[in-house]
């Protein structure tokens, strides 16, 4: 039988060889890529969901006629175009088919015209359907990936972008970031997203590999490869053929074991130790790093030859402090996440809760904030540092030392911080802090404090 590909544009089956050669001929000739058989036997398990393409059958066949054909192909996919040839006898049969889904049918004798018309609309009907499936999968993509990486910041967009450019390119990928920042979740995103997704995603630490197993772990041995080995295994490597390796710490591999992984990235095979078999690897590696991986290089900590062989496809998370009130949109959807796991109610945040977590550093990222958000869930405190500033501009440089005094400049240091967030109006700024609009601006003029600090305009020019 013919072979069917994604290039086939019209599939022709009739048991009729001299009526088939006359179709064939006249749809090859308008510039249409045929396919033509004497039977329908298997084809319905030859054409796949995703086929760019319309068939058109007789109904009257040995084996497996066309309304057969009609049944099997619209059971894997009720969307696909099926063009009927009946005679005259069959007309009614053709009419029942049209019932049951049938695209058209075409009644002996018919003109080369008629035919070319209706194949032609078919195929415009199953581009438009393949292109909506493509068009509700790619958003389904887009919704996942941003429940996945919440925040709405220009970092955080811009990274979105790159995973879904990425995902399908099938590229070895280099995650930087710092402790904390989301590495392994980008990496599975990456996987998930890409056509690899029903393979399996192998996920590796390789700084809490101990330097005795760390070949074995990623390689694989052979029994008798060294002590203790008594038993072959099946390394990360080849365990993740047909899918994805995400490799963190990568900066922590010594340089005999990143001579290997070079060969493995520009070979795509992997030899066990102990072993003389080169195993073929169908995979996509993607490594991650929180240091700067040119400047170990260069100090002669990493292969200089495997850093530029990674850093092909650079992705960068940004950290948290950079990332504004993504902050605030993260901690409140992992809270919200606890509280539901919990069993209890949902908290809000309180305005000077906000400051603060405005305000914190996030060292540990977005790990660290998720582990406040835990806590601030069970009604425990948020366990931050307090790292507001109680000598922002315009406040006395004296350390403050009474009870008044410091209640005073902390005051000043969470409207400080709400200001620091863009405010349109005195409303807004108001209604963030939780107090009357007359309130605040009696306690915007106490402090010195104004819109013109932020580069906007003072208090009295606000609505």
């Amino acid at each position: 039988m013919t072979s069917l590909d994604a290039r086939s544009q019209v599939l022709l089956i009739d048991d009729d060889p001299h009526l088939r050669q006359a179709l064939s001929q006249t749809l090859d000739l308008a510039g249409l890529n045929v396919v033509s058989l004497a039977d329908a036997r298997g084809v319905a398990a030859r054409i796949g969901r995703d086929w760019p393409g319309v068939v058109v059958s007789d109904i009257r066949m040995p084996g497996v006629d066309g309304l057969e054909l009609l049944g099997q192909l619209h059971e894997q996919d009720p969307e696909l175009p099926v063009l009927l040839i009946t005679g005259h006898g069959d007309v009614p049969l053709a009419v029942q088919a049209m019932r049951a889904g049938a695209y058209d049918f075409l009644e002996k004798p018919f003109a080369s015209g008629d035919l070319l018309d209706s194949v032609r609309r078919a195929l415009a009907l199953r581009q438009l359907v393949l292109d909506n499936r493509s068009l509700r999968l790619a958003l389904s993509d887009r919704q996942a990936l941003g429940a996945r990486l919440v925040g709405q910041s220009p970092a955080m967009q811009r990274l979105r972008e790159q995973i879904g450019a990425l995902a399908n390119i099938g590229a070895d990928v280099l995650i930087l970031g710092e402790t904390g920042a989301g590495k392994e979740v980008v990496a599975r995103a990456l996987h998930d997203l890409s056509n690899r997704r029903d393979g399996p995603f192998v996920a590796i630490n390789a700084g809490a590999l101990a330097e005795s197993v760390v070949e074995s772990e990623l390689f694989g041995h052979e029994p008798g490869a060294f002590t203790g080995a008594q038993k072959r295994r099946i390394g990360k490597f080849e365990f993740a053929n047909g899918g994805t390796l995400f490799l963190d710490e990568i900066e922590s591999m010594s340089l005999e074991v990143q001579v290997k992984l070079l060969r493995l990235l520009q070979e795509r095979v992997v030899e066990r130790l102990g072993g003389n078999q080169l195993i073929p690897l169908d995979i996509r590696i993607i490594a991650a790093t929180k240091e700067d991986l040119r400047q170990a290089a260069d100090q002669g900590r990493f292969r200089a030859d495997l850093y530029y062989r990674l850093n092909v496809a650079p992705l960068r998370i940004p950290p948290l402090r950079e990332r504004g009130e993504d902050s605030l949109l993260l901690f409140q959807h992992f809270a919200d996440a606890a509280s539901s796991r919990h069993g209890l109610p949902g908290r809000v945040l309180q305005p000077g809760q906000r400051a603060l977590l405005l305000r914190h550093t996030w060292p540990g990222n977005v790990r660290e904030l998720q582990n406040a958000a835990e806590r601030f869930a069970l009604g425990l405190d948020l366990g931050l540092e307090l790292e507001i500033d109680l000598h922002s501009p315009g406040s006395d440089p004296a350390t403050p030392s009474t009870l008044s005094e410091q209640v005073e400049a902390f005051e000043r240091a969470l409207i400080a911080a709400e200001l620091s967030r863009s405010h349109s109006s005195l409303r807004s700024l108001a209604e963030a802090l939780g107090v009357p609009r007359k309130t605040l601006h009696d306690k915007l003029r106490k402090h010195g404090l104004s819109f013109a600090d932020t580069g906007g305009s003072s208090p009295d020019d606000l609505d």
